[in-house]
């Protein structure tokens, strides 16, 4: 997950972000945690001053400067912050959102977001404050009473991905020490990426070794013996020990039944799941409930 941090954490949840489409916030550190979104589901820019290291898709990017990211859902990144002090704004939105009628063209097929592209770019000085000045109308406008507001935030997200797009991106990437520590990189991004559950109407969709090694195009054999080599343990045992965890939370703190549980974590009957759980946990899903 990011590393980020703001001087003020905003109040909304995933669910709100999902309602509006959009949501953007200043970064500073020493302060309150960023709020985190459950699945990313959402792309996003951010520009950020300080000493970073970026992990996207099988590679890395160190940063000591001003850099002005694009995040893609569909491609697993992480953001490691190395110094104190670092500053910066960021913004999430849906696809939907960016969309309008006159721009229909989808967002992975932009050159910042697709998935293989290059999404950090280093800013002088001058690069930076106008980028700057366009996330502080953002966040002057995201909560004003303006009814064209919407319209007026998508300007300013265009502005500044035509900013970037007459950029040169960064190219000093390092690549992982081997394949097998890029893979399982991988492979535990795209798994903690389906937690937490968040509605009984979408399960899970990737639950067997197999499932995540078409995912990454590579044969089952070669991500179980790549997981097994940098971790120590099995694809199938970290795959059982997530699923398990995400189970005990939705029996403690949801209201639903055991069967839309059951459903939610990919299991085609209540009765595989009662059997998987007590196999694993050596009690019942009623019992974790009270």
């Amino acid at each position: 997950m990011d590393n980020e941090t703001p001087n003020c954490a905003p109040d909304f949840k995933g669910s709100d972000l999902k309602l509006k489409g959009f949501r953007v916030y200043e970064i500073m550190g020493n302060a309150a945690t960023v709020p985190t979104y459950n699945r990313r589901d959402f792309y996003k820019i951010a520009i950020n001053t300080g000493k970073n290291t970026i992990h996207y898709a099988d590679r890395g990017i160190e940063t000591d400067g001003t850099i002005l990211f694009f995040g893609n859902p569909h491609v697993p990144y992480s953001w490691e912050t190395l110094s104190p002090d670092y500053n910066g704004f960021a913004c999430v939105f849906t696809e939907d959102f960016f969309k309008t009628a006159e721009r229909s063209e989808c967002l992975t097929e932009s050159q910042l977001f697709k998935p293989g592209g290059t999404p950090i770019f280093s800013l002088c000085e001058e690069q930076k404050y106008f980028i700057d000045s366009m996330f502080k109308r953002m966040i002057a406008e995201q909560d004003s009473d303006y009814v064209f507001k919407d319209d007026l935030i998508r300007n300013c997200l265009m502005l500044v991905i035509h900013e970037a797009l007459k950029m040169q991106p960064t190219e000093s990437f390092f690549k992982h020490k081997n394949a097998s520590s890029r893979i399982t990189t991988l492979f535990l991004e795209l798994l903690e990426r389906q937690f937490p559950i968040e509605t009984k109407e979408r399960p899970l969709k990737l639950k067997t070794p197999q499932d995540f090694a078409q995912n990454l195009a590579i044969h089952v054999n070669h991500l179980n013996r790549s997981v097994k080599e940098i971790t120590g343990r099995s694809t199938t045992s970290h795959i059982a020990e997530r699923v398990i965890s995400e189970s005990k939370a939705l029996l403690q703190h949801t209201d639903w039944s055991i069967a839309d549980i059951a459903y939610s974590l990919g299991f085609e009957y209540p009765s595989y799941f009662n059997n998987y759980f007590k196999r694993l946990t050596g009690t019942i899903p009623k019992a974790i409930r009270g």
